[in-house]
């Protein structure tokens, strides 16, 4: 009699630490520490410089909308926070991020306040500035990326030596891959140079990864909800995790179940961090309104996404108003992440998983309606964890990711941290020993191809601080920034679109088990 087929199993992942030929060591406190120190240390020199508008009135910068938040939720009541007032100007830097980074602003604008009053007072203290403001707004940020980013990175790493997916890789990989992570130029520069809190919601997302990883999917999905309700930029991971897990529910005993669990735990977790305005369906629309600002257009200044690129041909903003923009931009966004969903819900698996993360985040990043240039942070996090695996991919992403930001890093006046950071990040990514994978065939032709947008780049940036740009054309420059970018950028989502695609397809490898 025959055997009967086997049934397709889906995408495998790596073997569990104990079938491993050898055990990954778990990485040692002290080096992981010193790490740990080196970055913090990076961050803290970073923020010795300038700031986001700094000494620019009337509306100053992101550090000034940053402080004037903490002013806000300090003085205000909750239910006033979203609502324009005689107290609250909306149009004065209003708060747009949801509850749990309001609270956030709150709780450092209490430790700010029992230091320095001036900094926080109720409207006198609009464009505040000094030498001692300054050190305690930076250090909100150092100990929020210190209390935040910094554990959830050391517990990605634990987990993705201890589990399986550092197979293959040498047994040290685990240094290189968390100063990879940790020393990521484009977060340093913008958290501890421009100024945000970009390390709270990223810092939260890869707890949540690491959490999937881990198989701990309860506290991956409070942890993804948090970063949700922190920063709305976070939705662009979204597909990603909703495909994995419920892909890795359909495929469980009782999927129905599963899939409850999940929803009771990221239905409790919103109702936690929007309780206070759930009272009435005004206060709740209110902060919804202030979420989504699409009378600001489908993009600003000059981010290498479709939108901005295509409008030197196509005058999206004249032709089309903001409703079917809105539906474009959906549909566009859509259809770009699709591909990635169904491969995660059809056959999930861990490093699946993170390259569907890179390519949800790319669709978002390319096609939804406004991008702002920082958002380029959202790919580069599942990129950075993929470091090992696709360290041309992360070394590429992050030298074009900077670099379009170019333009905002000049304006900040961060040229010196910039150079700096960016030599840092390359002296650690080809340090003797570190060349994990990089050792790849490419041909000639190949390599000149490549050649050539990274020739114009480094010309770029020699020509936009020594030459001005023709009066017709102010903003030349900064175009052709973003065309450059814009086209990497789509080059590597098609990369990691197809690198997902074919874990389906490679061989089985020895002793490697599905993640259910």
């Amino acid at each position: 009699m025959a055997k009967p087929k086997k049934s397709q199993s889906p995408a495998p992942d790596p073997p569990a630490a104990a079938q491993l030929p050898w055990r990954p060591p778990a990485p040692p406190l002290a080096t992981a520490l010193l790490i740990s120190f080196a970055a913090l240390l990076v961050r803290a020199l970073v923020s010795v410089g300038p700031y986001s508008g700094q000494g620019t009135a009337p509306k100053f910068g992101d550090y000034e909308a940053q402080r004037h938040w903490m002013e806000l939720t300090l003085h205000l009541p909750s239910s006033d926070w979203y609502r324009n007032t005689s107290a609250n100007d909306l149009a004065y830097w209003g708060l747009d991020y949801p509850p749990l980074s309001a609270y956030q602003s709150w709780i450092h604008a209490r430790l700010i306040n029992a230091s320095l009053p001036d900094a926080v007072a109720l409207r006198s203290s609009r464009g505040f500035e000094s030498h001692e403001s300054k050190l305690l707004m930076r250090w909100t940020v150092l100990s929020s990326d210190l209390m935040v980013f910094f554990p959830a990175a050391l517990w990605f790493v634990w987990t993705y030596m201890k589990d399986g997916l550092g197979d293959g890789v040498r047994r040290d990989g685990w240094m290189w891959l968390l100063a990879m992570v940790l020393i990521n130029p484009c977060l340093v520069l913008i958290d501890h140079g421009h100024f945000q809190y970009n390390c709270i919601s990223l810092g939260l997302t890869l707890g949540a990864i690491a959490g999937v990883l881990s198989r701990n999917e309860l506290v991956a999905a409070a942890l993804f909800s948090l970063a949700i309700n922190h920063k709305q930029m976070s939705m662009y991971f979204a597909p990603a995790f909703f495909g994995h897990l419920l892909g890795k529910c359909m495929k469980r005993k009782y999927p129905i179940v599963e899939i409850m669990k999940l929803g009771f735990v990221v239905l409790g977790t919103f109702a936690i961090v929007w309780w206070p305005y759930l009272q009435s369906y005004e206060a709740a629309i209110q902060v919804i309104s202030r979420l989504a600002p699409f009378e600001r257009g489908i993009y600003e200044d000059y981010v290498a996404n479709f939108w901005c690129s295509t409008s030197v041909l196509i005058k999206w903003k004249r032709l089309f108003a903001i409703k079917p923009l809105k539906l474009m931009s959906l549909s566009a966004t859509i259809m770009a992440f699709l591909p990635s969903f169904i491969q995660q819900v059809k056959s999930p698996s861990n490093l699946g998983f993170l390259y569907s993360l890179l390519n949800s985040s790319f669709s978002f990043y390319l096609f939804s309606y406004q991008v702002h240039e920082k958002s380029i942070l959202l790919p580069l996090l599942p990129a950075s964890l993929l470091a090992l695996h696709e360290p041309h991919l992360y070394g590429w992403l992050t030298y074009y990711a900077l670099f379009s930001m170019y333009p905002l890093i000049c304006r900040d006046q961060l040229l010196l941290q910039y150079i700096a950071v960016l030599g840092l990040f390359f002296l650690i990514y080809y340090s003797p020993g570190a060349s994990y994978g990089k050792e790849v065939k490419i041909s000639s032709r190949t390599k000149a191809v490549l050649s050539l947008p990274l020739l114009c780049s480094i010309l770029l940036h020699i020509v936009y601080l020594q030459i001005e740009p023709p009066k017709r054309y102010p903003f030349l420059f900064d175009a052709l920034i973003m065309f450059i970018c814009f086209s990497q950028f789509v080059i590597l989502s098609l990369y990691t679109n197809y690198k997902q695609w074919m874990l389906d397809v490679q061989p089985r490898s020895v002793g490697r088990k599905k993640d259910l």
